[in-house]
């Protein structure tokens, strides 16, 4: 080959090779990183903590249902039907004394509910039934539901003509002097503590967590004035179902809260986690 043919072949070889253009290797699209599933975080201790179901207003709504009522029963319903203002005043059938019993005993066991799901939470033994959450629910709702028939069960009383007391007498402890006077001041104390235990769930707010669990603590003598005010002042105590009911419910409070103080979690101790 002739230099001349040479050097035109190295000429044509460098002007194709001029045609391409260096691209760089393609880069490997990125994925995205499969992300392993972020820890929970760990749930608010509502043990120890919870929060109010129901506010202040619907709270004072359920009270002043349950005062008319009494109201209305005791005053209202007579004048307008002199047919039952006649049955309702007469010696029998006392429907005062039977719609007050029969309140009261309303009013006690749903404060025995209140008493088992609060010691419930406590002990932890909600977590196998209903949950945290759910009993402190239904803690607050039986708790504002006994309060409510206990109010009713008080003034109503103003309507019986045996027991005959007036309003003073149904709201100032130790003043009425007729069925019972000891022991029928024992569930007037009882009633105003109910109403600040019952209260004391939706002021939770204002007077704080630590001022929140010191008014629940009455609420153990509360229960003992309750079942006592219903074993020696209640008409039906010698009845063998009432007897066994009171017998039931104090017997089961007794035992969770012995179970509550034996399994009390040592301090330093690990607290358990809500399941």
């Amino acid at each position: 080959m002739t230099d001349e043919k040479a050097a035109r072949l190295a000429a044509i070889r460098a002007a194709k090779a001029s045609q391409y253009v260096e691209t760089p290797a393609p880069v490997a699209e990125s994925r995205p990183q499969t992300q392993k599933p972020s820890t929970p975080a760990p749930l608010s201790d509502s043990w120890d903590d919870p929060e109010a179901a129901i506010g202040l207003s619907t709270t004072l709504l359920i009270m002043l249902a349950a005062i008319l009522g009494a109201f209305a029963a005791v005053v209202v319903l007579p004048n307008w039907l002199p047919g039952l203002s006649a049955s309702l005043l007469s010696t029998e059938p006392k429907a005062y004394w039977y719609l007050s019993r029969s309140s009261a005993l309303v009013a006690y066991l749903l404060l025995w509910l209140s008493m088992v799901f609060g010691l419930l939470m406590t002990n932890k033994l909600a977590r196998a039934w209903p949950g945290g959450p759910a009993a402190f629910d239904l803690h607050q709702h039986t708790s504002l539901l006994g309060l409510a028939f206990a109010l009713f069960h008080a003034l109503i009383l103003m309507g019986d003509r045996y027991i005959q007391a007036s309003l003073s007498q149904v709201l100032v402890p130790f003043t009425y002097n007729g069925y019972q006077p000891l022991w029928v001041g024992v569930g007037q104390i009882g009633l105003y503590l109910l109403a600040l235990v019952s209260l004391s769930f939706s002021a939770k707010p204002w007077i704080g967590r630590n001022g929140w669990r010191m008014i629940h603590f009455l609420s153990f003598v509360l229960f003992g004035l309750a079942l006592l005010h219903g074993i020696m002042s209640g008409s039906d105590s010698a009845q063998p179902w009432v007897q066994f009911m009171y017998w039931f419910t104090g017997g089961s409070t007794v035992f969770l809260v012995c179970y509550r103080i034996l399994t009390r979690q040592q301090p330093g101790a690990a607290k358990p986690q809500i399941a």
